[in-house]
């Protein structure tokens, strides 16, 4: 969630120097040309298993907010899929924590496809609101810290379909690789943040309103898809445990945009721990009770000129690139072409 409850508002794993080169470019902006997309298949592989199969061909779409939709072939994962985006009265100055919860399904089953595992980073009802419903009709696996499994219980998913997870762990899912990696939550000018807390039992009643859903700690995770990668580092907050990311090395890095300079030196201390990745994506800096049919439109609160600005500063050879919610990204996190009708390829919606 964005962490200024409390005021107004008006590598690819990489392999060899050369793949990370073609990810990284000029900085933000249309002077970084499109490069083309490195091969994804070695010729002659007739014997490649599905876990090769992968490596290479993954599509990444904002599902704003710090979410995001990966497609590798036929599979699906989701970060943080918070479609339905409700009003709170957060971005006019009137926020109202007793907001109840709700969950459109309409909405929901337009962006996030067939989902095969959902990736939660914490509890707050802007990264958690839609799992239920995601869980309960696509019977996707949930990974989440404990208090997201005590609160999906209570909302009625089956305790089987959750994954438990700390930070640290490594899960292999049939050639897509998930990272657990141990976090914080942002925190506001006050450096506060909204409905902190913990669960070790599911609460006597569902949830029902937005304050009922506790931070409940906070993960991220970086993927890799195949042998080959990308590896994306996906963040739900904007703070992290520096020694946590040490190592991790991403291609893609889906950096969480703060509010407030609560953490020091956030930016180039999490940019050096990750090892300067080749691209690097703002996240959590839009208005996320605007319709994602809509353009993104920013939270006030949040200089997302200031942070490209910082991020070119410590590492100009990364490429960055500011999302929009209409777009397919490949691997590279160039746009993708939008499909012809009639090309057979009516998978994605």
């Amino acid at each position: 969630m964005s962490d200024d409850t409390d005021v107004p508002r008006p590598k690819w794993r990489i392999q060899d120097l050369g793949r990370r080169t073609v990810l990284r470019g000029a900085a933000f902006g249309a002077a970084a040309p499109l490069l083309a997309s490195p091969a994804h298949a070695v010729a002659g592989d007739t014997a490649t298993t599905r876990r090769a199969s992968l490596a290479g061909s993954p599509s990444f779409r904002w599902l704003g907010t710090s979410g995001w939709r990966i497609d590798v072939e036929e599979r699906t994962v989701l970060f943080d899929p918070y479609i339905t985006r409700f009003k709170t009265g957060l971005f006019d100055g009137n926020f109202k924590p007793g907001t109840k919860l709700r969950s459109d399904p309409e909405r929901v089953r337009e962006h996030v496809g067939r989902p095969e595992i959902v990736l939660v980073s914490h509890s707050h009802w802007d990264h958690i609101a839609d799992v239920p419903y995601i869980a309960k009709t696509t019977g996707a696996r949930i990974v989440g810290t404990e208090t997201t499994f005590h609160l999906l219980v209570a909302f009625g998913v089956d305790p089987g379909q959750i994954s438990v997870v700390k930070g640290g762990e490594v899960l292999d899912f049939d050639g897509i690789t998930v990272e657990v990696v141990s976090s914080l939550h942002s925190r506001n000018k006050r450096h506060t943040y909204f409905a902190p807390g913990t669960l070790n039992a599911p609460p006597p009643t569902a949830p029902r309103i937005i304050s009922d859903l506790p931070e409940g700690d906070t993960l991220a995770y970086q993927v890799t898809t195949g042998s080959g990668g990308p590896s994306a580092f996906l963040m739900g907050a904007s703070d992290f445990s520096e020694r946590a990311v040490q190592g991790l090395s991403p291609d893609l890095a889906m950096i969480a945009v703060p509010s407030s300079a609560s953490t020091s030196r956030y930016v180039p201390r999490l940019l050096r721990a990750l090892g300067q990745p080749g691209v690097v994506v703002p996240v959590h800096w839009d208005n996320f009770e605007e319709p994602l049919s809509e353009t993104p439109r920013r939270d006030p609160a949040m200089d997302l000129d200031a942070f490209v600005a910082l991020v070119h500063q410590e590492t100009p050879m990364s490429r960055i690139v500011v999302p929009d919610y209409h777009t397919t990204y490949g691997g590279d996190m160039r746009p993708k072409p939008r499909p012809v009708p009639g090309d057979g390829d009516h998978r994605l919606p």
